[in-house]
């Protein structure tokens, strides 16, 4: 006879980035309790590894693993959820997706149908719907009696008024999508949750200003609970300055550097995603924690924090602005 036990009534949370996949068991409880959590980080390169956390101990485990794609990561994911001597039963899986576009404002249960419309958006985020979607048919292959469901990191921004929509081109192109959707909208939600808990229902219907700082790094305006204008906008490239993507760019410097340099439009994603930002004006690191203990002896670290702080300071005057004044001000990190 197994003496196995059983944790049942479980929810999986799944996040995938471009070359990462978070991972996090909740058992249904109020609060959720998290069971296991890790994260797969450098997929595709050689030097892939696997963080598996214990949420009372801390760091439980970390590895090398091969991980030539994100399918790679599920059977491994299969494992360690029953690992420990615990049986797992898992009744959904939950995933964060960056893009809805114009289509989802609400979660929705993955179906065939669905999984066409979210590739037909890769397009709009090109660094994370392709993994995200993989990952979806990955799950629905390893476990395919559960149900899995879409989240929309755009779904928070969803009531935005045309204005903050509407983006200074030719109009044909808004006509296409190519519009301010705003991202980090999982977040926002915690925090307004978080918000009004904290400090009542009265200062989640105010004036308030979410900041979402982390490796991405995003502002938005919310009155009456809804957002109203964002620092992101068509991709989750645009607004402050951030760890590797440069925020707010001119574009005369596309223009300049293919004419001077022939940089190409793909080279120039890459620039502006993976090696601008903190990095980019620091040339030492993309984490704050670095530049900080850096910034007295290297002016280029110094200039980087610089740069971010007196973005964040403008960034907040702005949509202090846009709201007609500020009742409350959130931090989070990311």
């Amino acid at each position: 006879m197994s003496t196995q036990a059983q944790i049942d009534r479980c929810v999986l949370v799944i996040n995938g980035g471009s070359s990462s996949l978070k991972f996090a068991l909740f058992r249904a409880a109020d609060p959720p309790v998290c069971v296991r959590s890790g994260k797969f980080d450098r997929i595709g390169l050689p030097d892939a590894t696997l963080a598996v956390i214990d949420p009372v101990a801390g760091m439980q485990d970390r590895r090398r693993v091969e991980l030539p794609g994100h399918a790679a990561c599920i059977p491994i994911l299969a494992e360690i959820l029953n690992g420990g001597g615990e049986s797992v039963a898992i009744r959904a899986i939950g995933h964060r997706v960056v893009h809805g576009g114009n289509v989802y404002y609400t979660p929705q249960v993955v179906t065939d149908e669905v999984m066409a419309q979210l590739c037909r958006l890769a397009p709009f985020a090109p660094a994370h719907m392709p993994a995200q979607t993989t990952l979806i048919e990955a799950l629905g292959r390893q476990y395919p009696d559960l149900p899995q469901i879409a989240c929309f990191d755009t779904a928070f921004h969803r009531d935005l008024p045309r204005v903050a929509k509407l983006l200074p081109i030719p109009r044909r192109y808004d006509a296409a999508g190519v519009q301010r959707y705003g991202f980090h909208g999982l977040s926002y939600t915690y925090l307004m949750q978080e918000l009004e808990g904290i400090a009542g229902p009265a200062a989640a219907r105010g004036r308030v200003i979410l900041a979402h700082l982390g490796n991405g790094a995003s502002m938005a305006a919310v009155r009456d609970g809804r957002s109203i204008d964002t620092t992101m906008a068509f991709t989750p490239a645009a607004g402050l300055v951030m760890s590797t993507r440069s925020g707010d760019l001119d574009p005369g410097v596309v223009e300049y550097l293919a004419r001077t340099e022939g940089m190409t439009a793909r080279q120039f994603y890459e620039m502006v995603h993976a090696r601008s930002g903190l990095l980019g004006v620091s040339e030492t690191s993309s984490d704050v924690r670095d530049l900080l203990g850096r910034e007295k002896d290297d002016v280029r670290a110094a200039e980087a924090i610089a740069l971010f702080c007196h973005q964040a300071k403008k960034w907040i005057g702005a949509l202090a602005a846009v709201l007609g004044g500020l009742d409350t001000l959130v931090f989070a990190g990311g």
